[in-house]
Parts: structure tokens; sequence; C-alpha cells
């Protein structure tokens, strides 16, 4: 009764200053400040100081940057980390072969000697965020054009960033936040020796496939575990098999409870990118030419890279971290674009830009500063639209070959050797790069697949790029082959080394001066620098200007919005950067007669399990647990559950991200969004917009029961 009262007088109190729509990725340092009041009439009943502190170990100290593109969360006292089954994904997908397929079969480390290392893998940390937005302003003034002002900006960046870790071992990046009118230097620690410990095999780790991504009701069992190894002072190390595992500061301790309707949830991670503040002509841009050009490409990638899966198991292996990268994006474009319409998001941002105008006008100053912005970037985005449009299908079409951008990942290389007095040492280390990333992009690379993409992936590019923005010697060699790009194809590749393993390895390993300069005149070499160097002068160079004047005018206009609304809280767009997001759980009712309820379970996955079906099989074992109801201590009314819906604005990089109840503890993690509301990383409506996390007890469930691997459990701090 005592805690309802206090919320009943906190929502009395603080109504006029809040919203209560569960949008926003906030700053966690700046929760205190701007959040705690509404969090906690949500359902937070711990300290916003648990959550993000400098002066004490906190939450923040169990979050992490996985990979750098995706979330993960420390799960015990000995460095295990939690991520999705899809952040985990490449690393699984370079460690199997034919004879250890941890991708079909998954994998269950018995020991910690077991535990594979992955190469490449990171694991980072933040240690603080420091507002630095003071220093900025101090030394960049209006007068400045924008060459000035980013040379300022590296100049006091290059201070900032080594005063914030004199005498230490960490590292620090300043950061720019609303378009550029924040900073703040993030100090940060990054772990290298990264080794895998367990994973479900795809049929639960992907359970549902392309056909239930962005999609409810959900059963997929999207995770995997990794351990992080520090050397004997637990201080990040390379790989030695010294090491031991880290011990960290923090780590979420479990619930077993769940959480029901309405409950608080928080997702504490690293969203990637959002554009809530732009124009609507960006909106338009990306409804009408953006995403409906990236869909059309990517439909021919997906239908070629499928067959080449079914046909063998070997470029399945290969290739499927790939489609599956594309096919996320591809399927995320098409429901961004039909929420955006659907909202008539263009209509409401036109109305807003008329009341800005006005705003605008009604002042001298403020004309002088902010009146010409909205005509600036409708002028930019319409004059630059045909170089928008060629952008995509360069980007999407020629850069969908492998061989080109394997052929051009070596320019740098060979343009070293090229120079009157050659660099030894930078050459040396190129080199080395190259050599590495030769071994590993054949390791997953099928030439018949990639010679399938160039035939098909070329017409799309010739249909759909006029004449005028292509280079001269594309229009040349496609007109010798009469735009058989079937034929056209056949030949390069005939006459190319740059898609043979054998040869590419030996003659990177021997690589000299002369050499180079005979692998500069192969014909798929030449193919690809002529398309490069042509994009990058004329149509590259074009959008990177445009872009440039947009993002300038982005940011008054960012400025300007503040200053035009002094009483609304803003957060800033994501940008990779550590956030917390709040909500509750609930269901949605997404159309007339369709009602989403919050919770799925095991049931729900064998209604959909089709033995031997790509999507929806599911191992024996599984079958085996389900008929004998052997569900252990992850029960709720006699099933198990799988995954949940909640209102956390959430985006890419959120993936793997802890979802926390109102005491701090862990009960999922998120892995996705629903499609009728993927546009909110545009435009985020509370009506619709819902997070996918998968329920704790699934995965401790798959984890004991199927994986066998109480030794993990046992690690936990679980609470019943």
């Amino acid at each position: 009764m005592k805690n309802t009262i206090v919320k009943l007088l906190l929502l009395l109190f603080i109504t006029p200053l809040i919203t209560y729509a569960d949008e926003g990725m906030w700053l966690p340092q700046l929760l205190k400040q701007l959040n705690a009041p509404e969090m906690r009439i949500k359902g937070l009943e711990v300290s916003v100081d648990d959550i993000y502190s400098v002066n004490k170990n906190s939450m923040k100290d169990a979050v992490v940057s996985f990979g750098g593109g995706c979330t993960g969360e420390v799960i015990s006292k000995s460095g295990l980390v939690l991520t999705n089954h899809h952040c985990g994904f490449d690393a699984i997908q370079k460690q199997s072969s034919l004879e250890h397929n941890y991708l079909k079969d998954g994998f269950w480390a018995k020991t910690l000697s077991d535990e594979i290392p992955c190469p490449g893998l990171t694991i980072t940390f933040i240690i603080r965020i420091d507002d630095v937005t003071a220093e900025f302003n101090a030394v960049l003034t209006p007068t400045m054009t924008e060459q000035q002002r980013n040379d300022k900006i590296k100049e006091l960046t290059a201070i900032i960033e080594k005063r914030s870790v004199e005498g230490t071992k960490y590292t620090a990046k300043v950061r720019q936040f609303f378009s550029g009118n924040d900073f703040y230097v993030i100090v940060s620690e990054t772990f290298y020796d990264i080794r895998m410990v367990g994973a479900p095999p795809s049929s639960i780790g992907a359970f549902g496939g392309d056909t239930d991504n962005w999609a409810w009701p959900r059963h997929t069992g999207d995770f995997s575990i990794f351990r992080i190894y520090a050397d004997a002072d637990n201080k990040p190390a390379a790989y030695n098999s010294a090491n031991k595992p880290f011990t960290p500061r923090y780590s979420f301790p479990i619930s077993l409870k769940g959480v029901n309707q309405d409950e608080f949830t928080m997702v504490y991670g690293f969203p990637g990118r959002t554009q809530e503040y732009i124009s609507s002509y960006g909106i338009e841009l990306l409804m009408n030419v953006n995403n409906p050009n990236r869909v059309k490409v990517r439909d021919a990638r997906l239908d070629i890279i499928k067959d080449a899966m079914r046909s063998n198991e070997k470029i399945h292996i290969q290739y499927a971290a790939k489609k599956s990268t594309i096919a996320n994006a591809w399927k995320k474009w098409r429901g961004e674009s039909m929420g955006l319409e659907h909202f008539d998001v263009i209509n409401k941002k036109q109305t807003f830009e008329i009341d800005f105008q006005n705003w605008a006008n009604g002042d001298a100053k403020r004309k002088e500063k902010y009146g010409a912005i909205l005509p600036s970037l409708s002028s930019l985005h319409k004059n630059n639209r045909t170089y928008f449009h060629t952008n995509d299908y360069y980007a999407e079409a020629v850069q969908g070959i492998e061989l080109v951008t394997y052929a051009n990942s070596l320019k740098p290389l060979f343009d070293l050797y090229a120079v009157e007095k050659p660099d030894t040492s930078k050459i040396a280390e190129e080199k080395k790069l190259r050599i590495a990333a030769t071994e590993a992009y054949f390791k997953n690379y099928d030439q018949p697949t990639d010679k399938k993409l160039m035939s098909d992936l070329l017409k799309i590019y010739d249909d759909n790029v006029a004449d005028s923005l292509k280079p001269k010697y594309f229009t040349d060699i496609r007109n010798r082959y009469k735009k058989d790009f079937s034929k056209m194809a056949e030949k390069i590749y005939e006459k190319s080394v740059f898609d043979d393993e054998k040869v590419m390895k030996e003659k990177m390993a021997s690589l000299d001066a002369t050499s180079a300069n005979k692998l500069i005149k192969d014909p798929g070499y030449i193919f690809s620098t002529e398309l490069i160097n042509y994009y990058k002068a004329n149509i590259l160079a074009k959008v990177t200007a445009a872009n440039t004047e947009i993002g300038r005018l982005n940011r008054d206009y960012m400025q300007g919005q503040r200053e035009m609304q002094p009483e609304k809280k803003f957060y800033p767009d994501a940008n990779s950067t550590l956030r917390v997001a709040y909500g509750q759980l609930r269901g949605l009712e997404a159309r007339d007669g369709v009602n989403y309820t919050p919770h799925t379970t095991i049931d729900g996955l064998m209604k959909k399990y089709v033995k031997g079906s790509e999507e929806f099989d599911a191992p024996d074992k599984l079958i085996e647990l389900y008929k004998a109801k052997d569900y252990g201590r992850y029960t709720k009314g006699g099933t198990v559950p799988v995954a949940f819906l909640a209102s956390n604005h959430t985006t890419g990089g959120n993936s793997g991200s802890p979802v926390l109840n109102g005491k701090g503890q862990l009960v999922g993690t998120n892995f996705d969004r629903l499609w009728e509301g993927v546009m909110s990383d545009l435009y985020y409506s509370p009506e619709i917009c819902r997070n996918i996390s998968l329920d704790i007890r699934y995965t401790l469930f798959i984890v004991e029961k199927l994986g066998n691997a109480k030794r993990l459990i046992d690690e936990m701090d679980i609470v019943d």
C-alpha cells in the first residue's frame, strides 16, 4: 500500500514533465537526471546508481559490446557471457567443418579445457562516460566551415582521448550525439581471448528461420555462450593457454520468476543506429528509393544463395552466416517501409515541419539561424536523388559479387608496391593482414555461386542504372557480350585467378613488386577496379558531398528542435553506444482479429515442428524431453516459456542485450522486434512497437537438459 501511494504521488507531481510512451534509448549516466521517477512508476525497484555508476560496481559492468555489433551480458563470476545465437553465429560458423558441424549439431564444452578460442572476437566493457560538450563548444564557432570544424573536433578529440586514459590500459573514444551538438568521451576496456562455451544446434538457435524472423509468435532459442579469459592479473591479453577465466566486476543474477503483463522490463545494451529526428525528405528517400532498391537486389542474392546452400552441405556451412545477414536486413527494410506508410510518417513529419518553419520565422534571429534549413534539405534530397539511387545499386549489386569485393580489398596492398620508394614496413604489415583475409575469404567461398551472383546482379545493375553513370569499361565489356551477362561472367572467371584459392594463397605468400604488377593486370582485378574507381570519383563523391551538407543541416535542425521544445525530454539517436530502454511486458492487438499474447511456450514450438523441415525441425532429444515433460525447475504452468513481448525501444545492436526486471535480475535476452514496428528506427509508435526476447528459463532448460551442461548452470547466481 505504501508503495502504491508513493507511485501515485510521484505520478501526480511529475506528470507535466514526462511522457508515458515507452520510447527512448537513454544515456545511462543521465537516468537520475531525466528518467528515475518515471522508471520507478513503471516498476523499477533498484536505484539508478545500481544501473550506472563510476563509484561502485553496477550493472554497466556486466553489459558488454559483443564482437562490435551486438550486446552480451556477464552471467557468472567466472566470465561467462550470454548473447544471441545469431550474434555468435559467425564465431560458431568459423569453428564448424564437415567433421564438426557446430551449426547443425550444437556445441557444449564439457570442461574449461574444451572451450574453443575464437580468434578475432572481442568483448568490450564500458568503464565510464563523461560529458565533454562544453570543451567542444568553447572552440567551435558558427563561422567555421565544415572542414575547419571537423579539423578542430579532430584536434580536441585527440587531446581528450589521450588525457582520459593516461596511466591506464583503457581505450577512450569521443563520440558525437544529437547530430553533432553534444560530445561524450567513452572509456572502455576490451578483451581479446574469447572462447566458445556453448551453442544449441541451429534447429533451436535459428528455429523458424527466415519465415519467423521479425515475426510473432516466436519459438527461437536464440542464444549462445562464450567466456572471457584474462591474464594472471585479470587484465586483457591475447590468447594464451595459460590465461584464466576473467573475474568480472559485476554479473547478473538470474530470475526464474519471469515477467507478467504490464510488469517492468529494461533492456541494457548497444543499439546501432536510429534516425528519429530526420526530416520528411529523408523519410521519403528511404521509403521510395533506398529500401525498394535494396530489397530488389537482395531478392536476387537470396534466391541464388539459398539454391546453392540446398545443393551441398559444405556450401550450406560456408554461406549460412552470409545468408542470415542478407535476409535479416532484407526483411527489415520491407517492414520498415510498410510501417512508415501505415502510420503516414511523411505527413506527420511535414506537419511538424510547418510548425518548425513558423517558429523559426517568428523571430529575426531564429529565422537567420534556422529559417533556411528545411528548404535546403528539400533541395539537397531532390537534386541528388539519382546519385542516391545509383549508390544503392552499386552497394547491393556490384559489391554483392565476392570476386569484386575481394579484388578491391587487395588494392591498398598493390598500391603500396606501385610507388617509387615502397615502404617495406607498411608492405609487410598490410601483406600480413591480406594473407589472413585471403585465408578467411576462401574458407567461405564457392566459385560457381559467386559466378551466378555476378551474372544476375550485373544484369540488375545494368537495367537500373543509367549508362551515363556507369564506367565506359563496363559498357564496353557488356556490349562485347551483347548484354549476355552469363557469358560475360563465365569469361571473367575463366581468365581471372582471383577466384582460385590455391593460386591466390601461393601468390600472396610470395608476393613482391613483380608479382603484384602481374596481378593488377588480371581481368578480374581490372574489372573490379574499373568499377570501384569510377564509383568513387563519380558517385561516391557526389553522395558524400550531399550527405555532408545534409549532416550539417540536420545538426542545426536538431539544435532547433531542442530549442523549440525546451520542455521535451530528448534522447539521442542510437550510435552503438551504451543505452537503457525501459517499458513493460505487453502483448499487441496487431490488426483486426489478430491479437498477440505476450508469451510463447514449448507447446507452441511443438505445434510448428515439422520433421526434416529446413526451418521448423527440432532435435530428437528436445522431442523426447517434451514428451516426458522433463523440464526441471524451468516450468511455468506445466510448460516451458520460450519468448515474450515488451514495449522496450530497441534496434540492431541490441541483439543479445540483457532484459531485466525491476530488481535488476536477468529474465531474458533481447533478440528481435515485431515486423509491424520495425519503423521504430525512424518513428516509434507505442501502439505497435514491441521487442522480442528469449525467456531465460528456456535458455537454462536447453543448457541443462539438452546440452547436459549443468556445470554452466552451477556457475550462475539463479534466484528461484
